[in-house]
């Protein structure tokens, strides 16, 4: 009888992984109540205009003075703003004609910005706050304002000097290649935009450089490579993740910047009480698919591919 006790008492404790199972059923209970807030904001201000703006893009919609007069449109809305709307087209072109250039050059200074930040030792956390403080500090319209600012100044100095005629590097680009210099000169007249946007992208690299072992840096100097071989074999393919998340997130924050040419278009249709929140709707998804395909485009590009198989016969 006391063996039986003994075993019975013995079964009746709970394993090692039925304590790790109910541990992490807690640890997802917390979870959940702390993404309910936000949940609950999703449901009841994101994810009903997320679902009236596709059926408003097949609809004509129009107000008067009892309230608004809805009416199905079918495809008309689509087909209007792909071939009867001259401003909608060259805008989607303007907007691909930004994103993917700035996309480059953002990560491009926020890699570099990174690498050399990982690299200081004295004051780190001081130069990432520097470089991070802009992000916080300046919203929309401080935003708006400086550049408003920046465009008038830059306007002003390409009347009195001519642009950059008098700066020799681009004078030497510009001999080679007329169209990568016009490109530097886009990108140096927004260098202000551009550097904005690169906070979250250097706190995100700088993340990723931390997360890097140390004992691969160090096996590679066993072996005798410099710092070039280290960067271009070592640190760039770990760090390709998180230059993914970089993209991504570079790309939908330069798609929802309120100075493009298609948001003005978005904002001239919601404002337009005779059919307008069709059109704006019909703008907005399509606008939305553009970003998510130069999003996949972007995974595409980042994504960890499969070493290649190679037959030793």
């Amino acid at each position: 009888m006391a063996e039986k006790a003994v075993k019975n008492t013995v079964k009746e404790k709970p394993t090692r992984s039925g304590r790790t199972k109910s541990y992490e059923k807690r640890q997802n209970r917390l979870g959940y109540a702390f993404m309910a807030p936000w949940i609950a904001g999703f449901m009841l201000f994101t994810l009903f205009p997320f679902g009236a703006t596709i059926v408003l893009s097949f609809c004509n919609v129009s107000t008067n003075v009892t309230g608004y007069n809805i009416s199905f449109a079918g495809l008309e809305n689509y087909y209007t703003a792909f071939f009867r709307n001259t401003e909608f087209v060259p805008a989607l072109g303007s907007f691909l004609g930004m994103v993917i250039p700035y996309t480059f050059v953002i990560l491009v200074v926020s890699f570099v910005m990174a690498y050399l930040l990982n690299k200081i030792q004295l004051g780190k956390g001081l130069m990432r706050t520097i470089y991070f403080l802009p992000v916080i500090i300046m919203s929309g319209p401080v935003m708006s304002q400086i550049l408003d600012k920046a465009d008038e100044t830059v306007q002003a100095a390409q009347g009195l000097y001519n642009g950059y005629e008098g700066v020799l590097i681009l004078n030497m680009i510009r001999s080679y290649s007329p169209r990568i210099a016009i490109f530097m000169e886009g990108i140096f007249d927004q260098l202000t935009m551009i550097l904005w946007f690169t906070g979250i992208p250097i706190v995100l690299f700088v993340s990723g450089l931390q997360r890097i072992n140390i004992s691969l840096y160090e096996a590679a100097k066993i072996d005798m490579a410099n710092e070039w071989q280290i960067l271009w074999k070592i640190t760039i393919p770990m760090i390709k993740p998180t230059a993914l998340v970089a993209v991504i997130f570079t790309i939908a924050q330069l798609g929802t910047y309120d100075t493009s040419a298609i948001y003005s278009l978005i904002k001239t249709a919601t404002n337009n009480t005779n059919g307008g929140f069709g059109f704006a709707a019909t703008y907005s998804w399509i606008y939305c698919i553009v970003v998510l395909i130069v999003i996949g485009l972007a995974v595409l590009l980042f994504r960890d591919r499969p070493p290649k198989r190679r037959d030793i016969w």
